[in-house]
């Protein structure tokens, strides 16, 4: 790591571990010294005073002990702290309440801009939720999207496992520190996912499990995601929680009816008579959030055109999701897409590989393909794979 990386990697750490600062408070004096987070250290250790006590000793006297087991955590394979002030922090983090400043990541963090279905509920899941989630989770990832969760247990651990069954991406945003796993009898699961998916946390290294994390990992849950699926929750169930601020924040909600005999439906239906949908089939949620992943695809390409420049990304951007009268699809005879079908051609090909033909980002080939699916020009398979289908399908 070359030291001013490193130089600036302390400063984060400093301010993310300031007491009482938040994340709001971090990023409004991001904004206030132009993104230099030496600078606004520098101005918190001035002003130390106005955050009480225990910012005023903390920002005096740094752990550096603490400070040198998180640099080495973030140097570790696959470890990565993911800043509001880079280009690939995902956009639709942006508009939620309290953003997030910074995130600590697991696995590939492209993924994070990928077009995502949260999927949560009861952690006291019935057999017939459980098999629900993985049915919904499936159906879903084969689509094109990737299933983001909690990973708590019942309907956020099935749907975990059912994504990673199908070769698809997962993502799970937990509510510890990202070097602990809660509940413990998911450390298996969340070996898999930060192998094939993504583990997220906004708590640094070595943050215990504590009830108001899990507000806080929810807002995350929902932000990230296009819609939130709930399958089985109870009256006071945290996933009750995630579809609300998933409503805030302008995402849809589906919530799948059940029993009246079944206290784990109460949820799911006290969430349909206050406006979620309600859904029996993936293929409801898929047609519903398919202008939403197009608009993610195309503010992604947006914001990506000044690091890539290349001219399939420059294409996207100009398309900006509309479509032109006479076209077959809206996708289908745009220069971007054209290109993508050329380097699918006729056999199964793995998401990498088209990253290494096209020299796309794969999170925006991932919107790119799920809108040819939509529109039955390619199929998605097992393994991440993908094939184009004949022109009369």
């Amino acid at each position: 790591m070359h030291m001013d990386d490193r130089d600036v990697l302390r400063a984060w750490l400093i301010a993310l571990r300031t007491p009482g600062l938040g994340p709001g408070g971090l990023r409004e004096r991001l904004d206030a010294a132009d993104g230099d987070i030496r600078r606004v250290v520098g101005q918190l250790q001035r002003h130390a005073a106005v955050l009480g006590e225990p910012a005023k000793a903390w920002l005096a006297q740094p752990d550096e002990v603490q400070l040198a087991s998180d640099l080495a955590w973030l140097a570790e394979p696959g470890h990565r702290l993911l800043r509001c002030t880079e280009a690939d922090f995902p956009p639709q983090l942006e508009n939620i309440p309290q953003p997030a400043a910074a995130l600590f990541v697991i696995g590939d963090a492209s993924r994070l801009l990928y077009p995502q279905v949260a999927i949560v509920g009861a952690r006291s899941a019935s057999a017939s939720g459980l098999a629900h989630a993985r049915a919904f989770a499936h159906a879903l990832a084969q689509a094109g999207f990737a299933i983001t969760s909690g990973m708590a247990d019942g309907i956020d651990g099935a749907a975990h496992t059912a994504a990673l069954d199908a070769g698809a991406a997962t993502l799970a945003v937990i509510g510890t520190g990202p070097d602990r796993v809660y509940p413990r009898k998911h450390h298996a699961l969340a070996r898999r996912i930060a192998t094939h998916g993504v583990l997220i946390s906004e708590f640094p290294p070595g943050t215990p499990a504590r009830a108001d994390h899990f507000p806080r990992r929810n807002r995350i849950i929902a932000g990230l995601s296009l819609g939130t699926l709930v399958i089985e929750a109870g009256l006071r169930s945290g996933s009750l929680i995630t579809a609300r601020l998933a409503g805030e924040q302008g995402r849809e909600v589906f919530a799948l009816p059940g029993s009246i005999h079944n206290p784990l439906a109460r949820g799911c239906h006290r969430l349909i008579r206050d406006g979620a949908r309600l859904v029996e089939s993936a293929v409801e949620i898929i047609e519903t959030l398919a202008p939403a992943a197009r608009m993610l695809g195309c503010e992604l390409a947006a914001r990506l055109q000044a690091e890539t420049g290349s001219e399939a990304t420059r294409q996207l951007v100009a398309k900006g999701g509309t479509s032109d009268s006479g076209d077959r699809s809206s996708s289908g005879e745009d220069a971007a897409y054209r290109r993508l079908l050329t380097e699918l051609g006729h056999e199964p090909t793995t998401l990498d590989e088209l990253v290494r033909r096209t020299g796309q980002s794969a999170a925006t080939l991932s919107s790119m393909l799920l809108m040819l699916e939509l529109e039955a020009r390619i199929e998605s398979l097992p393994g991440n794979r993908y094939q184009r289908l004949p022109d009369n399908a």
